[in-house]
């Protein structure tokens, strides 16, 4: 059964078909119980409301039996390591989704003994199963992600960089991003996000300020924290308070997305979030579709 460590696990082929079965099953399609004969594990180490109950309310819709762990019920807290945890859980389980928070190391020594599946429901670094989520929004309002332009305004998080990776594969996208001075998308993400971009036609590009701001189909936001994290600038507040996504902000576009939880006056305004041309929480009902489609494509 395949991992889904990050995004570049996937080639074209399985990127567009998750995005597309995940609106598949936000349209209604109906899925079979491809996991009737299966255990997955939902591990969380910190806190998660959609994406803990996406990947479990799906496993079971496809048939699993789960079993979940909170942040100290695994030997890791008494100095097993990540390796003989996984070498242990793999004789029992068939699927591991798990958020870490963590180095995406980990992940890997999770996935290195190669009888179970793992799914990376959020790394300190990346956030993938959070692209597909975004992918599937847009495909599903838009009808595709090919040619459409993207506003990303906010930090260079792991989000930010699941979504870049994701939308460079897709000709003609234009993923404009907007964030703080020093706060911006790690390097080694926005490369790669480059690079695919050559490959595809798409364009990727990230700039520090809020000037100029080009025309878009969707404006998208995250928290200005993320979670598990803190900034060591007592002071950032500050750097982040032009980039809140406002009504000006917003412009023209048609659609605005969030990734959820939302601080309502501070990245995003009320009035956006809450307003008619907001789909964050259709996205956030698309968490569960996108995770039935990456769990029937692990147990492929």
């Amino acid at each position: 059964m395949p991992s889904l460590l990050t995004i570049d696990d996937l080639d074209d082929n399985d990127l567009r078909h998750l995005v597309a079965r995940g609106a598949e099953f936000s349209a209604g399609a109906t899925a079979r119980e491809v996991l009737s004969d299966k255990v997955v594990g939902i591990y969380f180490r910190k806190t998660s409301t959609r994406t803990r109950t996406a990947f479990s309310a799906g496993a079971l819709r496809l048939g699993a039996q789960i079993v979940s762990y909170g942040p100290d019920d695994l030997q890791e807290n008494t100095g097993e390591t990540t390796g003989d945890t996984a070498a242990a859980l793999s004789g029992m389980l068939d699927v591991l989704v798990a958020r870490t928070a963590g180095p995406q190391a980990e992940l890997v020594s999770y996935a290195a003994q190669g009888r179970m599946a793992v799914v990376n429901a959020m790394s300190e670094d990346e956030h993938p199963t959070q692209a597909l989520t975004d992918l599937t929004t847009m495909h599903r309002h838009f009808g595709a992600v090919e040619g459409l332009r993207v506003l990303y305004v906010g930090e260079g998080n792991n989000t930010t960089s699941a979504l870049a990776l994701a939308l460079s594969r897709f000709a003609g996208v234009e993923l404009h991003l907007r964030t703080p001075e020093g706060y911006g998308l790690d390097p080694r993400f926005l490369h790669r996000a480059e690079v695919s971009a050559k490959h595809s036609g798409a364009k990727v590009v990230e700039c520090h300020d809020m000037r100029d701001r080009p025309t878009v189909d969707v404006v998208y936001t995250t928290r200005w924290q993320t979670t598990g994290t803190a900034k060591p600038d007592p002071h950032w507040r500050a750097a982040f308070a032009p980039f809140q996504v406002d009504e000006r902000v917003l412009g023209d576009a048609p659609v605005f997305m969030h990734d959820l939880p939302a601080h309502r006056g501070e990245e995003v305004t009320a009035t956006v979030l809450d307003g008619p041309r907001s789909i964050a929480f259709a996205q956030a009902e698309n968490k569960f579709h996108s995770a039935r489609a990456v769990l029937e494509w692990c147990a492929r």
